[in-house]
């Protein structure tokens, strides 16, 4: 259960206590040998109030905590010598109450040090003027005690605010972790899936023939075999329809390689469904090519997939039938090439 005290509210009681203050020095203004240095403390007390109160951000800025200091350094300075001691100066010392109030609020306000050095010159020009005595019967200890109190209730506030911002950044770290973990179990299950899917009747094949296969089923085995990597090095590349264009190209004898570099991970739902079509359409337009390589292209780029078709020599085509054409593209250059489809989808649906 969070328990808070909304900023309003808060401010609200605060500033009720600061006008208490000046209500009780406008009543001694007549018991005061001179009400003129007592209103401008009022009005200096007043404007430190509604700054410390009322500026924006979470801590106050310098500017202004040094401006509530002087304030508590000027009022007792000012309003002090037109105040006779006597035997109970009563509500004539409000100034007293009221620097320690600034002083509380500067402490929540994150500006404690500044606090501090308030009280202690208040207490230090107290017992100058009035003496020892004088800083219990005068509310000095009472005004040094808020602080004290205000001091640790934001020490505590900002300990269980560090805790709280390390709790939430550590269950953050936790639900990161979970959601990957759950990537992965769904991942392994999808790729599985998958390899069971497009392996499991040539497997059970396997097993009812005891490893006797025809040549075309050894084939076969292969094609299967290119396809299972092609889940591991491709899958952004491959929907059905482009699964099933690979393979009609390599049951025809041509060697297609699929490489997914990642530049289709920041693609929205509808551009990779986009992709997938356009590269089943060029897959169809290689029907004579002995050779095609699929790539993706890195983010910055505005094709993102690449689509190369080539057609090689008769003692090429040759090997690539047999299979002896698997290999990476840095052959792809090999002069008695000759380009049969060259293609790039766009990242995007042209405007």
């Amino acid at each position: 259960m969070k328990v808070s005290i909304p900023a309003g509210i808060a401010t609200g009681l605060a500033a009720l206590f600061s006008v208490y203050h000046l209500v009780l020095a406008a009543t001694t203004l007549t018991r005061v040998t001179d009400a003129g240095p007592v209103v401008a403390c009022m009005a200096l007390y007043a404007a430190a109030t509604g700054v410390v109160l009322f500026v924006k951000g979470r801590a106050l800025p310098v500017w202004a905590a040094c401006f509530s200091l002087a304030t508590a350094v000027v009022m007792p300075v000012v309003a002090a010598p037109v105040v006779e001691l006597g035997d109970a100066p009563g509500y004539a010392t409000w100034w007293i109450a009221a620097v320690g109030t600034l002083m509380v609020i500067l402490v929540v306000r994150g500006r404690g040090p500044f606090a501090w050095v308030g009280v202690g010159f208040l207490a230090l020009h107290t017992v100058a003027w009035a003496g020892v005595g004088a800083l219990g019967s005068l509310g000095v200890l009472g005004s040094i005690s808020w602080v004290l109190v205000a001091t640790a209730f934001a020490a505590a506030m900002n300990r269980a605010t560090r805790i709280t911002r390390d709790f939430v950044r550590a269950e953050q770290e936790t639900a990161d972790w979970q959601a990957a973990q759950d990537a992965h179990v769904f991942e392994r299950q999808f790729r599985l899936s998958q390899t069971t899917r497009m392996a499991l009747p040539m497997l059970q094949r396997i097993i009812d023939s005891c490893g006797d296969l025809s040549e075309a089923e050894r084939t076969e085995c292969l094609h299967l075999e290119q396809a299972i990597r092609d889940e591991i090095r491709g899958r952004s590349l491959l929907s059905d329809d482009v699964r099933d264009e690979v393979m009609r190209l390599r049951r025809r004898g041509a060697v297609v390689q699929l490489h997914d570099d990642g530049g289709l991970d920041e693609l929205e739902v509808d551009d990779i469904r986009r992709i997938h079509g356009r590269l089943a359409d060029a897959l169809r337009q290689a029907h004579d090519a002995d050779n095609v390589i699929v790539r993706t292209v890195p983010e910055g780029s505005g094709a993102a997939v690449t689509v190369v078709g080539l057609r090689l020599d008769g003692e090429a085509s040759e090997s690539a039938a047999l299979g002896a054409g698997l290999h990476d593209d840095e052959d792809d250059g090999d002069e008695d090439d000759s380009v049969a489809l060259w293609l790039e989808i766009p990242r995007h649906e042209p405007a």
